[in-house]
């Protein structure tokens, strides 16, 4: 059971929610994101995020209109992430599509941007190790 904690953009409040690794993330819609999809390989037992996070998810993710395999969103910055790389999982940024082909990768990149509810990590350009939103 993790403990998740959500800054509610609305009401300038923190939130706590507790969730099984297979329930939804809080504010997730149709269970397109599971606690342990978002939590990835980190061993916190606490879980943070925002509810705007959240929304984007469920936006980007109806706009793609198929399933968007994550790795993770959740690291703390001592857990690791890209190796000497940024260290940004803070429960606000995805790592996303690492297990698919370059134009499936491509596809939700181009969706992401077109969108405009993400700011993309790294390059707008194709880049087969891009993977984050």
């Amino acid at each position: 059971m993790a403990k998740i904690i959500v800054y509610n953009n609305d009401t300038n409040r923190m939130e706590t929610y507790y969730r099984g690794e297979n329930e939804p993330m809080p504010y997730n819609t149709n269970g397109t994101l599971k606690v342990k999809e978002f939590r990835g390989s980190s061993k916190s037992d606490t879980l943070w995020t925002e509810k705007r996070a959240m929304q984007a998810w469920n936006s980007q993710r109806y706009l793609y209109g198929k399933p968007i395999p994550v790795g993770y969103a959740f690291k703390r910055p001592y857990e690791g992430g890209h190796g000497s790389q940024s260290q940004h999982y803070a429960g606000v940024a995805f790592d996303v599509g690492q297990r698919l082909s370059n134009s499936q990768r491509d596809a939700i990149r181009r969706s992401a941007i077109a969108s405009d509810l993400w700011r993309i990590c790294g390059t707008r350009q194709l880049d087969s190790d891009l993977g984050t939103l």
